[in-house]
């Protein structure tokens, strides 16, 4: 039986994270985002992108592997003021005690293995440490699977929606907040 990890990201990784992040999109998100979009995603410049995620101080990249295979990761650090603030332009009070979840991507030949929840619970914890209570993320409205693995974690939508134009379609947004303390089956 394999081992199953979650360690933090270094610019080893940037490369397994630009072609988990194409293989996810372009398998489950081409419906949504359009597929002139997902065509025109280069694992290059992906790979670039990353490395700054990876090198930024105040974000937290965390990937999930098993056995020798990468499999999946995730991104986590403080709420940005945009992502927290209400649809009538409002901070919550607990604006500076918030997580946010930027992105979490397993792929799908290594889904239902626990990778998901391990790489969640890895990011609220270290969120935690850092004076965060509570954690929001946005999920598609019509990605029913990462909404039901946010829903099995405690997250729920809070009511605020936003909507994304990708120039090919528009995508509806909805923001989940739930707690840091998970009990992950």
């Amino acid at each position: 039986m394999s081992t199953a990890d979650v360690r933090t990201a270094g610019p080893a990784d940037v490369t397994e994270i630009a072609r988990i992040q194409l293989q996810i999109w372009r398998v489950a998100y081409a419906e949504i985002l359009g597929q002139q979009v997902v065509d025109g995603l280069d694992a290059g410049d992906l790979a670039k992108r990353w490395s700054g995620a990876v090198e930024h101080p105040n974000t937290n990249v965390y990937i999930a592997s098993e056995g020798s295979f990468t499999v999946g990761f995730c991104v986590a650090g403080p709420a940005p003021e945009e992502e927290i603030t209400s649809a009538d332009g409002t901070v919550p009070p607990d604006a500076d005690r918030t997580g946010f979840i930027a992105t979490l991507l397993v792929e799908p030949r290594w889904g239902r293995r626990g990778h998901g929840g391990r790489l969640l619970a890895t990011a609220a914890s270290a969120l935690r440490e850092h004076g965060a209570e509570r954690g929001i993320t946005w999920v598609a409205q019509s990605d029913s699977a990462s909404l039901s693995f946010f829903r099995g974690a405690g997250w729920n939508p809070d009511g605020t929606v936003r909507t994304l134009d990708t120039g090919e379609r528009t995508v509806r947004e909805l923001r989940l907040t739930g707690p840091l303390d998970l009990r992950l089956c």
